[in-house]
């Protein structure tokens, strides 16, 4: 029988806190257990093993994403809608990176199917309405945004940008204006 207060989500959420202390890779269902003060054995009636504890969490921070994004994009287009998305994803992976890391786990093709992965795209593809974009450009540029909100945001995270000028919120406002003046002047195929 399960410990009683142990449930699922419960051990999601613990386990996406630790991630956020101690770094995505650190979590495990031995650790988790140790930070219940329970048995693991206890836990695997609530998750399979750590891949499966992994993968709860990365499916947690994706859906906490996409409500801040939805949020924030609301009554939003063209650059303030591409600012405001973009500083979702950078100030989420500041507050929780962690959480931020499991987000880029990739999921099996289940999970993928029942994660918020969809509406981050779909929210990416209302941005790109404000810059008249047809296919196949929106998917080049949906592709376009990710790297470099993802590439920004890991590089900045790991400390590339610390001890140089200017300061990174400079770079990234440029970034910001740059890929605005790109969307607004697409380059014909």
């Amino acid at each position: 029988m399960a410990r009683a207060g142990l449930t699922t989500a419960r051990l999601v959420q613990a386990g996406a806190d630790m991630a956020d202390e101690v770094g995505f890779d650190q979590v495990t269902v031995s650790a988790l257990a140790r930070r219940f003060d329970v048995k693991v054995a206890s836990l695997y009636s609530h998750v399979k093993n750590s891949h499966d504890l992994k993968t709860g969490i990365a499916l947690l921070a994706l859906e906490e994403l996409a409500d801040r994004g939805a949020s924030a994009l609301a009554g939003r287009a063209g650059k303030d809608a591409l600012t405001a998305l973009a500083n979702v994803y950078r100030d989420y992976a500041r507050e929780h990176p962690g959480r931020y890391a499991a987000a880029q786990l990739r999921l099996d093709p289940e999970a993928a199917a029942a994660s918020a992965g969809g509406r981050h795209a779909q929210m990416t593809r209302a941005i790109l309405r404000g810059y008249d974009l047809t296919e196949p450009d929106q998917t080049h540029a949906v592709r376009l945004l990710g790297s470099v909100f993802h590439g920004y945001v890991s590089l900045e995270s790991s400390g590339g940008f610390s001890h140089s000028a200017p300061d990174s919120q400079e770079t990234w406002a440029r970034i910001l204006d740059a890929l605005d003046a790109l969307l607004r002047n697409w380059p014909a195929p």
